[in-house]
């Protein structure tokens, strides 16, 4: 894993890049994106001084483990992962090979899987879809820290 930021024991990094990418080839490998990704929240507490909430935690790697799998599922060859720290928030961006871009569907509770998209943009506070020359990237971002007054984080409770 790249983990480009900053040196320990300095002050919370907050103008600085925070970064982590990896490519997955196998289905076998979407457990070793979460674990990327539970690494990658893990150095942002410990190492730079970012507040990740146990509900950012949880929500990155669902968003990773729902988006590698997608990519593995409906893509032939590798997919790409990038994990960035930004504005607060981790950057979670997945490329793969296809060109067909993912179809949300409506919600459906007596429908069996194919909720996985619908998931993801339920949890995060952006979503974005980028045709490239070749295939696609997905991009999501999820809040690290939820609000102090007990609102979760990107979402007001009404």
């Amino acid at each position: 894993m790249d983990l480009a930021g900053q040196d320990e024991g300095s002050e919370p990094c907050t103008d600085r890049l925070i970064s982590a990418s990896a490519a997955f080839e196998g289905s076998e490998e979407i457990a070793a994106a979460r674990d990327m990704a539970r690494g990658f929240l893990t150095s942002l507490q410990a190492v730079h001084g970012l507040p990740v909430s146990k509900r950012a935690m949880g929500m990155v790697q669902l968003v990773v483990s729902e988006l590698v799998t997608n990519a593995r599922k409906y893509a032939p060859g590798p997919c790409l992962l990038t994990l960035e720290a930004h504005q607060g928030a981790v950057e979670v961006t997945v490329w793969d090979s296809s060109t067909t871009l993912p179809a949300v569907m409506a919600p459906d509770p007596g429908r069996i899987g194919k909720h996985g998209l619908e998931i993801v943009m339920a949890v995060c506070r952006s979503f974005e879809v980028h045709r490239e020359p070749v295939g696609k990237r997905i991009k999501v971002a999820v809040v690290l820290a939820d609000d102090p007054g007990g609102d979760v984080a990107g979402h007001k409770v009404m």
